[in-house]
């Protein structure tokens, strides 16, 4: 399939800001808007991949219309256990943090999200689960002074994923394409057949 230069070169540009060591954990979140803002955020910030952990819910139906088509351009990866999934990031050097309210809970603030890192995000009504947030490397929260102690489950993985933004430009990681030449050019040809 033939592609214009303009649409090349913003896939070529794109595709030099994808961070392999960054990635979110949707556990159970069932609301398809809720997903396809998750999954819009995480395009905008340059998230190669998202982990879907659905062990009670169903995988629901995307929307490129709600998504703006953001699915299209991230690689997903099913886990049907958090021990799986978990082990399956950890084996890739991933530290893992749940969203969670609670004493142990850090400040979004004070992770390091310039290293390898997997923020978990739960379901709306029930939160990440008692076992995803047990077998996480730590729990955190995003600091609020207002009555609500809670943010939509979207709003908090764009606040979270904005803050691991932040963190990276900081720290140089968009100097020089974080993925090797070999591994775009391998992507590129997959977008253009997308």
């Amino acid at each position: 399939m033939a592609v214009s230069d303009r649409r090349a070169e913003k896939f070529r540009r794109v595709l030099a800001s994808r961070q392999r060591d960054l990635t979110v954990v949707l556990e159970n979140i069932h609301d398809p808007h809720n997903v396809s803002a998750i999954l819009r955020s995480c395009d905008a910030v340059g998230v190669l991949r998202v982990e879907l952990l659905y062990t009670l819910e169903k995988f629901p139906k995307i929307g490129r219309k709600s998504s703006s088509s953001a699915n299209k351009w991230l690689d997903r990866r099913r886990h049907t256990s958090v021990a799986a999934c978990y082990a399956c990031l950890r084996r890739e050097g991933f530290r893992i943090y749940a969203t969670r309210l609670g004493e142990s809970a850090r400040s979004l603030y004070d992770l390091d999200l310039h290293s390898p890192a997997a923020l978990v995000f739960g379901n709306e009504h029930r939160g990440v689960s008692d076992e995803a947030a047990a077998l996480a490397d730590g729990n955190f929260h995003i600091p609020m002074v207002g009555m609500i102690q809670s943010l939509n489950v979207s709003v908090a993985a764009a606040v979270a994923l904005y803050e691991a933004l932040r963190q990276r430009l900081n720290a140089g990681k968009f100097a020089t394409p974080p993925l090797p030449a070999g591994e775009r050019e391998g992507l590129f040809d997959d977008w253009v057949r997308r």
